[in-house]
C-alpha cells in the first residue's frame, strides 16, 4: 500500500560510539513524526539537539541505530528515494573553476538531467533569485548569499517532490530571504514537500505549516505554528488607560505585578500578564467598574521564539542524561 505521507520517521534512534566503544552519545532518542505531502515542515532545536543527525538519516548518509525512516514510501538511502529529493547543505561548496552556469550543469547531471534539460529549467529560477546577470561569473566572485541561492536552484533543478534544505536563508539580506520564501511557497503550491532546518525562527514562523522541536535528541514538540502559540494559557496585555490612577491600581493589583508608564495627566500605559481569558474578562470589568477608560488594548501573541525558548528550558535533563551529553 502506498504511503499517505511524504516523510515518515518511526522510533528513530542513533547512537555514536567512540573508536574503542567505551563512550557513547545518543544523538537521537525515539523520534517519531510524519510529514504530509505539500507541507512546509520546520525543524528547530539548539546546537547539539540532533538536527544534523536527523537530516543525515533522511538523506541516507548515515544509518539509524534503531527505528526507520521513509520518503514517499521508500526506505531512506535507497536510489528511488534519493531521486525524489533535492538537497541544499548549510555550507554549499562549489569548485572554484565553475561559473554559476557550469555549476548548475554539473549538479543537474548528478541528478540525471542532460545539459539541455537543466538549461531549460534554470533560466526562470535564476531570474527569480536575481542571479541572471551572474550566470557566466565564476563562483569565487559570488557572495555567500549568492552561493546560497545557487544551491537552492541546484536543489530544484531535477524537479524533486521533496526538498530538504539546511539553513536556506543563511547569509541572505531581507530581499534575498523574501525571494527564497516566494520560491518555497510556490513549490508548496505545486504539491512539493519542504523540510527546513533553520535557526531563523522568524523565517519559519512566516511559512511553516508544522514545526518539530528537538532537544538532546528527543522530540519536545510537534504541531502547527498556532498550536505552539497556544501552549501557554496566560495572556499578556498592553493597556492604555485614562482615569484616576488609584482606582486603576486597585483594579489591577490583584493580578500580580504590572509595569506602569505615565503618558500624561491621568493617562498611562500598563503591561501585565493574566492567567487566562477569564482573568482578562474580570480585569476589564474591574477597570470599567472603577470608572477607568480603556483607550487602547493590545493582546500580545506568543512568538515562535518565546515558545521555543520555553519548550527547551521547561524539561531539564536529569544528572545521568546530562553526563551522557558531555
Amino acid at each position: 500500500m502506498a504511503s499517505t505521507f511524504a516523510i515518515e520517521v518511526d522510533s528513530l534512534g542513533k547512537t555514536y560510539r567512540s573508536t574503542l566503544g567505551r563512550r557513547q552519545h545518543e544523538a537521537l532518542r525515539g523520534v517519531s513524526f510524519n510529514v504530509a505531502p505539500g507541507q512546509i515542515f520546520g525543524l528547530l532545536g539548539p546546537n547539539g539537539a540532533g538536527k544534523t543527525t536527523l537530516l543525515k538519516v533522511l538523506l541516507g548518509i548515515i544509518r539509524p541505530s534503531i527505528g526507520r525512516a521513509r520518503i514517499l514510501g521508500e526506505a531512506v538511502g535507497s536510489s528511488s528515494s534519493r531521486r525524489q529529493v533535492g538537497y541544499l547543505p548549510e555550507r554549499l561548496r562549489v569548485p572554484l573553476h565553475h561559473t554559476a552556469d557550469s555549476a548548475l550543469t554539473f549538479y543537474g547531471r548528478l541528478s540525471g538531467l542532460s545539459g539541455r534539460a537543466s538549461r531549460m529549467r534554470r533560466g526562470e529560477l535564476l531570474e527569480r533569485v536575481g542571479l541572471s546577470a551572474w550566470e557566466r561569473v565564476r563562483v569565487g566572485k559570488l557572495s555567500k548569499g549568492m552561493l546560497q541561492k545557487l544551491g537552492l536552484i541546484a536543489a530544484l533543478l531535477h524537479d524533486p517532490q521533496i526538498l530538504i534544505l539546511d539553513e536556506p536563508t543563511e547569509g541572505l539580506d531581507p530581499v534575498g530571504r523574501k525571494q527564497v520564501r516566494d520560491i518555497l511557497l510556490a513549490a508548496r503550491e505545486q504539491g512539493k514537500t519542504i523540510f527546513l532546518n533553520s535557526h531563523m525562527l522568524l523565517e519559519l514562523e512566516l511559512i511553516c505549516d508544522q514545526i518539530a522541536i528537538l532537544n538532546y535528541g528527543q522530540l519536545r514538540f510537534l504541531g502547527s505554528i498556532d498550536s505552539i502559540r497556544r501552549r501557554s494559557e496566560s495572556a499578556r496585555l498592553e493597556l492604555e488607560l485614562r482615569g484616576p490612577e488609584t482606582e486603576a491600581r486597585a483594579a489591577l493589583d490583584m493580578y500580580g505585578e504590572a509595569r506602569w508608564g505615565k503618558l500624561g495627566e491621568a493617562h498611562y500605559r500598563v503591561d501585565l500578564t493574566l492567567a487566562d481569558q477569564l482573568a482578562v474578562d474580570q480585569c476589564i470589568d474591574g477597570l470599567r467598574a472603577g470608572g477607568i477608560s480603556i483607550v487602547g488594548l493590545r493582546h500580545h501573541t506568543t512568538s515562535l521564539e518565546e515558545a521555543f525558548l520555553e519548550i527547551i528550558s521547561s524539561e531539564p535533563l536529569d544528572s545521568e542524561e546530562k553526563e551522557e551529553q558531555k
